[in-house]
């Protein structure tokens, strides 16, 4: 497959594509090969005061803007980025690593994300309060709270970013994204699309460079009205605890260790085939990633023996060769962390039963794994790998099960699988995460809520409820007019 040009990505400020003002750059790996393949702007405090400058002009206009042509320019913003979505996947591809028809899907999946938020603007309704004065009107507006600062991880640099800009959008606020700097030229063209549909200046802005100078910059700001947040549990309570300390809203969706529950009554072979593939997506580098799966003893070893097969078709290589399902690792960092995980489960006497270890040595390559034979004291059982490494627990009651789902701190996401009503509504009730997902795989939509309870974070992207955070609710009485 012929390899496609890789841009350099520079920061945009009011509509326009410029260098930082110091000139300062940084390079972009391809995770599979370990080469430069582009470089991009890195910005320093000039260059944020400059995209603040713009946010703030971008909101008066945005705000002013009917949400009718709001959500018409959405939509061609939207219907750009369909158009495009060949050329961007293999960017997104390029410099994230994931198989190129996963990429492609998750472009597509963003037109879906940005039509539906570009409808739901148009259904952000005050209302009117019957008073106790007769001679008094009592109304409840809805007003959008202002600029946003968005913070946004490697691991889907589009579909992490489109969840936050539809929200914001749709509402008539402006939006100023700090992306990841593994991954810059897939939400710069999908930021492009936003331009090219017409949004006023400063309505949509990129930068780039150290996180932390960039958040402890953009968050106590006074432009900055709203703060998303989607990465680790730690990097988001320091960002939440600042974001407090100056009284801005915010939204967290933080890390993940989604349990799976395959009850006594299970189908088998669903359960392999769909939390299996949810497993391996993105080399397991995914905050709703299945990694703790608790089989009922009865089914244990079937379940196990179909797990390690369908384990073992993977084919692990580049996102760009054909046929590939599963690729590189994001950094160097990962492999290590992988190691570390397989290690403390060979020093506790866990059973690789496949993968376990790097493969070649060009690029970040890691085979799929699955441990059993383990305890709950194990690594891979409390710290999120956030990698290609599963482990399989069983049990005896299914009160067992949910009590060990929720052990831990973390709650985002869980999966269930049973053929029983009565299993289904002790799941329901009993797992404390924001999203269950039963006899299926993970099917996140822009009409459900998308978000995490305990450490896993706070608010929603998702939904009509992801709205409400990008609102300010306004009171007015009215009397003698």
């Amino acid at each position: 497959m012929t390899t496609p040009h890789y841009p350099d990505t520079r920061l945009l400020i009011a509509n326009a594509w410029v260098d930082a003002a110091d000139g300062r750059t940084l390079d972009v790996v391809n995770p599979a090969t370990g080469q430069v393949i582009g470089r991009v702007a890195h910005a320093g405090k000039a260059d944020l005061d400059r995209a603040l400058a713009a946010a703030q002009q971008g909101f008066e206009a945005w705000r002013a803007t009917s949400a009718h042509e709001r959500a018409a320019t959405m939509r061609r913003a939207a219907a750009l980025l369909r158009e495009r979505a060949g050329d961007i996947a293999r960017l997104l591809t390029l410099e994230q690593g994931k198989p190129l028809a996963e990429a492609r899907a998750e472009t597509l999946a963003a037109t879906g994300i940005i039509e539906w938020f570009a409808d739901e603007g148009l259904r952000v309704y005050g209302r009117i309060v019957p008073s106790r004065n007769p001679a008094a009107q009592q109304l409840v507006l809805k007003e959008p709270v202002g600029p946003v600062a968005a913070f946004t991880p490697w691991n889907f640099p589009i579909n992490q970013v489109v969840r936050k800009l539809g929200a914001a959008l749709a509402t008539g606020c402006s939006f100023l994204c700090k992306a990841a700097e593994e991954t810059p030229a897939s939400p710069a063209a999908l930021l492009q699309a936003f331009v090219d549909a017409g949004v006023p200046p400063g309505t949509v802005g990129l930068v780039y460079g150290d996180p932390a100078e960039i958040s402890g910059y953009l968050i106590p700001h006074p432009v900055i009205r709203k703060v998303t947040f989607t990465g680790s549990t730690a990097v988001g309570k320091q960002l939440a605890a600042l974001a407090g300390a100056h009284m801005k809203r915010v939204t967290m969706e933080l890390g993940g260790h989604a349990p799976v529950i395959v009850a006594e009554d299970a189908d088998v072979e669903l359960a392999v085939s769909a939390a299996g593939k949810a497993k391996f997506r993105n080399a397991g580098q995914v905050c709703i990633s299945p990694t703790r799966f608790l089989v009922h003893s009865s089914l244990v070893g079937e379940f196990t023996k179909a797990f390690v097969r369908q384990t073992q078709s993977l084919k692990v290589g580049a996102g760009l060769d054909e046929g590939t399902t599963l690729g590189p690792l994001a950094n160097p960092r990962r492999l290590a962390a992988m190691a570390q995980v397989v290690d403390d489960a060979r020093r506790r006497g866990g059973e690789i039963l496949t993968g376990g270890h790097r493969v070649g040595e060009v690029g970040n390559f890691f085979a799929p794994t699955l441990i059993s034979g383990l305890t709950t004291q194990s690594d891979l059982f409390n710290n999120e790998p956030f990698g290609p490494v599963a482990g399989i627990l069983p049990f005896d009651r299914l009160e067992e099960a949910i009590a060990e789902a929720n052990r831990l701190s973390y709650g985002l996401a869980a999966y269930a699988f049973t053929r029983s009503f009565k299993n289904v509504r002790l799941l329901s009730d009993g797992v404390e995460a924001g999203m269950l997902w039963i006899n299926q795989p993970a099917t996140p939509s822009a009409e459900l809520p998308f978000g995490g309870i305990k450490d896993s974070g706070y608010g929603t992207e998702g939904g009509p409820e992801a709205l409400e955070a990008y609102l300010n609710t306004k009171a007015v009485s009215v009397v003698g007019v």
